[in-house]
C-alpha cells in the first residue's frame, strides 16, 4: 500500500481568501507544501478514495488520478463531502459513453443515516447511481470490505457519526482517523499499529514557545481535541509511525514549524516517528 495525502487542511483550508498575514501570503505564493487542500487521501493498492472536499477535483488531478475506483465516507461534515461532484467525470463527455466508468462507494452505517439528513449527500449520490456513474454500497457496524487484497474494517469514534478505518495487508495494519478524534480512547486492536494517520487537533497553545492561543473555557473544547489531547493518544496507541493531517489554517502554524516540531515530537521517543503531512506526500506502508 502507498498513502498520497491528496489534501491535509482542515475545515478551513490553507490559504483563508482574502487574509493577507505571513503564513497565508507564503502558502498563496509559494503553493505546496505550504498550501493546503480540505481533507482527503487515496491509498494506493485498494485504489480507496477516503472523503470528498471541495477541493478533491483539483487535489485528484494534481495527483494524475484519472479515475476513482473506490471511495469511502467517514462521516458527513461539509470538508469532507462537498466535492462530490467528481463522480459526475466517471462519464466521457466528449464521447457520451453508455457505459461510463463506475466508483464503487461505500458508507458505514451511521454515514449512510446522516447522507439521508445532511449536506444532501445521499441524494447525490443516488442521482449519481442511477446513471450509471456510483454504486452505492451501505455497510453495517462491524462489517469489513477488501478491495484487491487489502481488508478495510470501519468503526466508530467516541463521536458516533464519524469513523476511523483500519487496513490490513500481509500483516500490516495501518490506521486512518481522517477528523473528530474528541474522546477517543483507542481500542486494543489499533494499538502497536505500524502507521497510523490521525487528525492534529486544535493547537491550544503555540507548540514552540507555549504561548496560549485559545482561552481554556472556550466552547470549541467541548466538541473538539486538541493537540495535547490527541498526543495522549498517540501514546496510548504506541505506532511505529504516525503522521498528522488535517491542519488547520486558523491555527496559524506553517509548514517548517510543523516539521520542526515533528522532529522534536520522535526525539522524545514518545510517540514514533512523527511526521506533520503536507499535500501531494506519498508514503509506503
Amino acid at each position: 500500500m502507498q498513502i498520497e495525502f491528496l489534501g491535509t487542511g482542515g475545515a478551513i483550508a490553507t490559504p483563508i481568501p482574502g487574509m493577507m498575514d505571513q503564513m497565508n501570503v507564503k502558502a498563496r505564493t509559494l503553493g505546496v507544501p505550504y498550501s493546503r487542500f480540505g481533507p482527503c487521501l487515496y491509498v494506493h493498492g485498494p485504489e480507496l478514495l477516503i472523503d470528498t472536499p471541495e477541493e478533491a477535483r483539483l487535489a485528484l488531478d494534481r495527483a494524475g488520478i484519472a479515475h476513482v475506483p473506490n471511495c469511502v465516507y467517514s462521516h458527513w461534515h461539509p470538508d469532507h463531502v462537498l466535492g462530490r461532484r467528481i463522480f459526475e467525470l466517471n462519464r466521457d463527455w466528449g464521447k457520451w459513453r453508455d457505459h461510463p466508468f463506475c466508483t464503487q462507494v461505500y458508507l458505514p452505517e451511521q454515514v449512510a443515516i446522516d447522507a439521508r439528513v445532511y449536506q444532501g449527500l445521499y441524494e447525490t449520490l443516488a442521482f449519481h447511481q442511477s446513471r450509471g456513474l456510483v454504486r452505492i454500497h451501505e455497510l453495517h457496524d462491524h462489517e469489513t470490505f477488501t478491495l484487491n487484497g487489502v481488508r478495510i474494517q470501519p468503526f466508530r469514534l467516541a463521536q458516533s457519526y464519524a469513523y476511523a478505518f483500519m487496513l490490513y495487508e500481509n500483516g500490516q495494519r495501518v490506521l486512518i482517523a481522517p477528523d473528530e478524534l474528541f474522546g477517543w480512547q483507542p481500542p486494543a486492536f489499533t494499538r502497536g499499529v505500524e502507521l497510523a494517520v490521525l487528525p492534529t487537533g486544535i493547537f491550544e497553545a503555540n507548540p514552540r514557545n507555549g504561548q496560549r492561543r485559545i482561552p481554556p473555557d472556550h466552547p470549541i473544547f467541548e466538541s473538539e481535541a486538541t493537540f495535547t489531547q490527541t498526543l495522549a493518544m498517540v501514546e496510548c496507541l504506541q505506532p511505529q509511525r504516525v503522521i498528522f493531517t488535517h491542519i488547520e489554517a486558523v491555527d496559524m502554524i506553517d509548514h517548517d514549524e510543523l516539521q520542526v516540531l515533528g522532529e522534536e515530537l520522535t526525539a522524545t521517543g514518545k510517540y514514533g516517528h512523527v511526521t506533520f503531512a503536507w499535500d501531494t506526500l506519498q508514503v509506503d506502508c
